[in-house]
């Protein structure tokens, strides 16, 4: 029951990282243009997601069923060979592989995928756990590879014939009145945005949480017809809204700032191409990144306005985060698994997950403690974009934080 409980906690925490590392997914355009103050737009994205939490269970069931093949799809039981001790810390190790991941792309203002990070690490986990059997590979195709690639293709292409469209539409309006009328307009599609956000990837910890006690009997294995647990979808969503309000400024300085120096008509554009995408997928059930969308919408605004500058070495540099996404933290989850075996085969299990659950937490501060070192936030995260070094933080920043380490070695 304690592991269960400390895996509970550590779904949540995942859900936390999820919201504070997508928050630029919603806002990063809106903050750009100036439609919305920083931390106004954060609020806004965190009230929205918790919303968006409760709208659809879809996603929650593709988690339970088409990752890891744990349960027999039929009757929900556990299959042959599977025990609630080993599901259990599958399910945790894979967790810290996507906390993990987040954290170290947030650092480096990197927008990977929280969804792939989480599916990297569970598959990891199952790999070492069960081997090739334990991973069911027509889901994974099905609901998350070929998404993966398609999202950000369509959402780009979308983007930029939006972008051209509303240029053509627009060429005559005085510059000034068209920024300022846009801005409204990417207040509702940044708000759509976070709503569909909500309603994506909160479902993914929830579709956890809920392997979770489908692996310990405390919930049947139809999902889809019998539904969550409320205070599942509460917590969840809490978790994902207090992430989101955080916000995860580096991450936004990168889709706002590094990518497309961006104007009001075009954050409008590729808002509004993110929010239809990730609904339908989230309709149809497909756990796909809302991350690739968004960022492909950003990069389809760029290359639909005439002239604008697209950094694609930044792009360039996000594209292999995510083509490394998947096997990075399938990697820190299968080894997370290794570790927590090894420790029970001449402990407990208790102390296994323990151990791991220690490991994710001295990781993980030090994380937090080197961002602080390099501070970004609301003050900072619209100041000039360095083009000759691509470096999420401010230039003044890394100055200030370089003459500190000059003195201190003096």
């Amino acid at each position: 029951m304690i592991i269960l409980v400390l895996l509970i906690v550590t779904a949540l925490a995942f859900d936390f990282t999820n919201g504070f590392h997508d928050t630029g997914n919603a806002m990063a355009t809106s903050i750009a243009t100036g439609a919305l103050k920083p931390k106004t737009a954060v609020l806004l994205a965190g009230v929205l997601n918790l919303v968006g939490a409760f709208l659809s269970v879809e996603v929650a069931v593709t988690v339970t069923t088409s990752v890891l093949k744990v349960q027999n799809s039929k009757t929900g039981q556990l299959l042959p060979g599977i025990n609630a001790s080993t599901g259990l810390t599958i399910i945790f190790a894979g967790l810290i592989g996507g906390i993990l991941w987040n954290l170290l792309t947030w650092l480096f203002g990197i927008p990977s995928s929280s969804s792939h990070a989480l599916f990297g690490g569970l598959i990891g986990a199952g790999l070492a756990a069960l081997g090739s059997k334990g991973v069911n590979w027509a889901g994974v195709t099905q609901k998350v590879l070929i998404p993966a690639v398609a999202a950000p293709v369509i959402a780009g292409v979308v983007a930029a014939c939006g972008t051209w469209l509303v240029y053509r539409i627009t060429q005559k309006v005085m510059k000034k009145r068209r920024e300022d009328g846009f801005r409204w307009g990417q207040i509702a599609t940044a708000s759509l945005v976070a709503l569909s956000h909500g309603t994506n990837d909160a479902q993914k910890t929830m579709g956890v949480i809920a392997l979770a006690l489908i692996t310990t009997g405390h919930l049947t294995g139809n999902v889809a017809k019998d539904g969550l647990p409320i205070w599942i979808i509460f917590s969840c969503a809490l978790a994902i809204g207090l992430g989101t309000y955080i916000g995860g400024w580096r991450v936004i300085r990168t889709l706002g700032k590094g990518l497309v120096e961006i104007e009001s008509p075009q954050g409008f554009a590729a808002e509004a191409s993110s929010a239809a995408i990730i609904l339908s997928s989230s309709a149809a059930g497909m756990a796909l990144s809302t991350t690739h969308v968004a960022t492909g919408s950003i990069l389809g605004s760029g290359v639909g306005k005439p002239g604008a500058e697209v950094r694609w070495a930044v792009a360039g540099r996000m594209a292999v985060a995510w083509l490394v996404t998947l096997p990075a933290a399938a990697l820190v989850g299968a080894v997370s698994f290794w570790i927590s075996k090894g420790v029970s085969s001449v402990s407990t299990q208790l102390a296994g997950d323990g151990v791991i659950f220690l490991i994710l937490c001295a990781l993980s501060f030090y994380i937090w403690w080197r961002a602080q070192q390099q501070k970004v936030d609301a003050s900072n995260v619209n100041a000039d974009w360095d083009s000759s070094t691509n470096s999420v933080v401010p230039a003044d920043v890394r100055d200030a934080a370089k003459g500190s380490a000059d003195k201190a070695a003096v």
